[in-house]
């Protein structure tokens, strides 16, 4: 089960929330998750940094520590 995490707005950008839900330490990170292809968002691989998620949306991180997600609330 996905952790929730509050936004304050009605959308985020990906590379924001990977921050934001602890699922990345920086944006370069985040950016570097994303271009090695281990970000989904609803299941469905993720590549653009700045896809714009909505309240609801899964996002999870396969990396080398196992996989993470989190939903936008």
């Amino acid at each position: 089960m996905p952790t929730t995490v509050p936004i304050s707005d009605d959308s985020i950008r990906l590379g924001q929330f990977l921050k934001l839900a602890g699922l990345a330490d920086s944006g370069a990170d985040a950016r570097a998750l994303i271009e090695e292809g281990e970000v989904t968002v609803n299941g469905e691989p993720e590549l653009r940094r700045g896809r714009q998620l909505r309240k609801g949306d899964v996002v999870a991180v396969d990396d080398p520590r196992g996989s993470n997600s989190a939903e936008v609330g």
